[in-house]
């Protein structure tokens, strides 16, 4: 049994573990959060080291991405070279493929009209493949990174805008703590505080990272379809109570929730038995196309709360 655990910046209220099966092989996968602490994290991977197939980031990010420059977080490098022996990743060298093909389904799949939808990107940064492939999709796109990371009332509706201004303040706000930018540790626990209510009320679509797009999100989403990661029962049920239609989750359900994409990414890995900066992208569409992976839909109007 390969062994695959996800040391997460978030918080400890959202830790599982599942046993799955991945091509045949069978999987230990583990999320383990250290509220917001970056020394606790830093703690937890140094006892990892050596001892499981691979690990991944979460809560935080390593790189991001604006067309085809790459940006490197100084806490995500921390954390990446904190790790001597065993495999680590961020899930953002799988997130360019897995995430567009999870656009694709939303459209060819399940018939999302997706050409000329209003579509909210609270965070295009860290999933600019998904990003990219709404606009590819003919979405109109407003890119929310501004507002939801820096509580900026700054909408930018163009892509190439968004990539010029990404490259004029991402050099610096790189070298920032990371907690300045997103919610980590027991700020994910927190009731959402409405704020820029427009944004979401104008959006048919809601995508992006979960914990952005929750922290300022309205009381009432209805009829909205949600396209993010990384949601427990928890977040299923009060997505639900808020009104929206449809969620759809970039990576399966695992154990009864979606793990982020670092978790499937450190099992590729693990797979592969290759480093990191070993990979390339056509590995992961080889495995991709194996595994079959799916994204999770659940039509929550049809279901009702527990």
């Amino acid at each position: 049994m390969k062994r695959v655990v996800s040391v997460s910046l978030g918080s400890s209220s959202r830790d599982h573990r599942a046993r799955i099966q991945l091509l045949g092989e069978e999987f230990d996968i583990e999320r383990t959060g250290t509220d917001g602490s970056l020394a606790r994290a830093l703690e937890k991977l140094h006892e990892l080291d050596g001892t499981v197939d691979a690990i991944g980031l979460g809560g935080i990010d390593v790189y991001l991405y604006a067309g085809s420059k790459r940006f490197a977080l100084r806490d995500g490098l921390r954390l990446l070279d904190a790790v001597k022996m065993t495999p680590v990743v961020d899930g953002s060298g799988l997130k360019n493929t897995l995430e567009r093909e999870a656009v694709r389904y939303l459209g060819d799949e399940l018939h999302v009209p997706l050409a000329g939808a209003n579509v909210l990107m609270v965070s295009a940064l860290d999933r600019f493949g998904m990003a990219q492939a709404l606009v590819d999709a003919g979405a109109d796109v407003l890119f929310g990174d501004f507002i939801f990371a820096l509580d900026l009332d700054k909408p930018v509706r163009g892509l190439a805008e968004f990539e010029a201004l990404a490259e004029r303040y991402l050099p610096d706000a790189c070298k920032l703590p990371f907690q300045f930018f997103y919610p980590t540790g027991k700020k994910q626990d927190r009731a959402p505080e409405p704020k820029y209510p427009q944004y979401y009320a104008e959006a048919q679509i809601i995508a992006g990272d979960f914990h952005f797009m929750r922290q300022f999100m309205p009381e009432r989403l209805d009829g909205k379809t949600v396209l993010t990661n990384t949601v427990t029962a928890h977040d299923v049920d009060e997505l639900r109570s808020r009104g929206v239609a449809r969620l759809v989750t970039t990576t399966p359900d695992f154990g009864g929730r979606s793990f982020g994409t670092n978790v499937v990414e450190a099992a590729f890995l693990a797979l592969l038995g290759k480093r990191w900066e070993d990979v390339t992208a056509d590995d992961y569409a080889t495995l991709l196309g194996r595994a079959a992976l799916r994204p999770r839909v659940l039509d929550l109007a049809a279901i009702p709360a527990e």
